[in-house]
């Protein structure tokens, strides 16, 4: 049985890791997860909490709507809490999305078309799925949008674009998932760790 609080700890543990990092800066960037004791409740980080003094009592609960669960309706969600609702349906078995606002993902995106084509690299294994460095991924890029409703729906739509884990969102940053936190760890730094390698190729 998953103990909550210690999944709350793990994951305000990273937030506050990955603001080290810099990829949360000035309050930016969103989270959450779901236990596989109520999946149909979704953990999400609470908005405009500085990221570098994130606590376990920072998340709020949201359903799979978005609004806030009762207990929780006097606190706004982040505006992006869609994003991860419609992550969370379009892949069931995921149970944790992180996010960043990193300066090399900003970058690519900024330049970037519809996708970022990414070949050859060893640390592309750390997708799931990859076994061998003989391959080559297509990283999605979607356009930014402040009306979340409809991103959400774009999302849908686009939803076979998402061949790995990941996605960037123009001028934005990157989003990133996994079937628990470990993995999707490991995904978000996969792909951060190649988009830095990528830009300090081409430029």
């Amino acid at each position: 049985m998953e103990n909550l609080a210690a999944l709350k700890e793990q994951m305000a543990e990273t937030i506050r890791r990955y603001h080290d990092k810099g990829w949360s800066p000035a309050t930016s960037t969103n989270y959450s997860f779901r236990s596989s004791e109520q999946p149909e409740v979704i953990y999400v980080s609470r908005s405009g909490i500085d990221k570098s003094q994130f606590t376990a009592q920072d998340f709020m609960e949201v359903g799979f709507d978005g609004k806030p669960l009762p207990g929780f309706e006097a606190i706004r969600p982040s505006a992006e809490t869609l994003i991860h609702c419609v992550l969370y349906q379009l892949f069931p078995q995921m149970h944790c999305i992180l996010h960043s606002h990193s300066v090399y993902s900003v970058l690519h995106s900024a330049v970037a078309g519809h996708s970022l084509t990414i070949e050859g690299y060893e640390v592309l294994k750390g997708f799931e799925g990859i076994t061998t460095h003989e391959t080559t991924v297509d990283c999605p890029v979607f356009d930014n949008s402040q009306d979340m409703e409809a991103f959400s729906e774009l999302l849908r739509r686009e939803a076979d674009r998402l061949t790995i884990p990941v996605f960037l969102m123009r001028k934005h940053g990157t989003y990133a998932w996994g079937k628990n936190l470990f993995e999707a760890k490991r995904h978000l730094e996969t792909i951060e760790y190649l988009l830095e390698c990528e830009w300090k190729l081409r430029h």
